[in-house]
């Protein structure tokens, strides 16, 4: 089998049409599609019903992970002759992938530095335990008195890793220089952590973070039953993906004081609002209004992964995944 770098000096350049492309991604994607022989279309608009006719000759789509890609635009986008998707996530819960291998289309995300994420996820873990969102709303009205409550040490707490890919592993190493107790729950374990049941790690865990995919297994993981089995007052952090947590479920969980606290970087129904000024646009959803009072709740718009070497990886793997999808796909024929 031929690889792919001897493959790139004897093929023409490859097509690819990149939607939903950012500005800075765009530049990063006219930087280094010509040193890999790739021609990009590029474009700002999501996968529509107006921007397919831009697939026209290309065989290979990039998309991003804002914007829910349905079964019938999978549809018309095989029907344009689409057979490769590279998703610029590790998340594929935008589509529907076994849907689209039924029509021919191949699904594949990317990888990129996990510790964009991981170091976000320990921020969060040390903003919550230092009650910083309730410091940060007292100075900004120069009221610069202590707390009544103290915060707490990392050290002194066990925290629960759910989920231990490459995201999971990374907040580990990051946890392990703070001293405290580490417990990790994963369907496939595949580090050296001290690996205990998700019931275990609930009923045990000061502070509980996600970082599984979301999948129909993994849909509102922490529910009414798992999240009574938490120990009072105990914290989550969610840089995976909304829909791991049922929000009423967690509301309730944290209004009547049985959870100290959450910092949620992603949650149920963020699609049309993060990424979104909505300062003149009233949020419709009762559950997002009651999360944001709760002065024990920290809510980013989906930010862990926005870095500059997280961007960086995300482009050259886009392009790198369909210029051997390319290539594999000479060689089967």
């Amino acid at each position: 089998m031929t690889d792919l770098r001897t493959w790139l000096t004897t093929s023409p350049p490859v097509g690819i049409t990149v939607f939903g492309c950012e500005p800075d991604e765009e530049l990063l994607f006219r930087e280094l599609a010509p040193r890999l022989g790739v021609l990009p279309t590029i474009t700002a608009e999501p996968v529509s019903a107006e921007s397919i006719a831009l697939v026209a000759g290309n065989r290979c789509i990039s998309v991003g992970h804002k914007a829910q890609i349905s079964n019938p635009m999978l549809l018309a986008l095989s029907q344009a002759g689409v057979q490769y998707i590279s998703t610029r996530s590790i998340g594929y819960n935008h589509l529907d992938v076994n849907y689209a291998d039924s029509v021919g289309i191949l699904v594949e995300n990317v990888a990129y530095s996990p510790d964009s994420v991981a170091d976000y996820t320990v921020m969060l873990m040390l903003m919550l335990l230092r009650d910083i969102k309730s410091v940060l709303q007292r100075t900004d009205v120069h009221d610069y008195r202590l707390n009544d409550v103290r915060g707490r040490e990392l050290r002194d707490l066990t925290v629960g890793v759910v989920g231990t890919g490459r995201i999971g592993g990374a907040v580990m190493d990051r946890l392990r220089g703070f001293g405290c107790r580490v417990l990790a729950y994963d369907t496939q374990p595949r580090t050296s952590a001290d690996y205990v049941s998700l019931d275990e790690l609930l009923r045990d865990s000061d502070l509980v973070t996600l970082h599984t995919p979301l999948t129909a297994e993994t849909h509102h993981l922490l529910n009414q039953e798992s999240v009574g089995t938490m120990k009072p007052g105990a914290f989550v952090v969610n840089t995976g993906r909304g829909a791991l947590i049922d929000t009423e479920v967690l509301l309730a969980a944290l209004e009547s004081g049985h959870l100290g606290g959450a910092a949620l970087d992603v949650l149920e129904g963020e699609e049309g609002v993060f990424y979104a000024d909505r300062r003149s646009v009233p949020i419709e959803s009762d559950r997002w209004l009651r999360l944001h009072k709760l002065p024990n709740v920290l809510i980013s718009p989906h930010t862990a992964y926005y870095t500059d070497r997280a961007l960086s990886d995300i482009v050259e793997n886009s392009l790198s995944n369909c210029l051997e999808f390319a290539r594999r796909k000479q060689e089967w024929i």
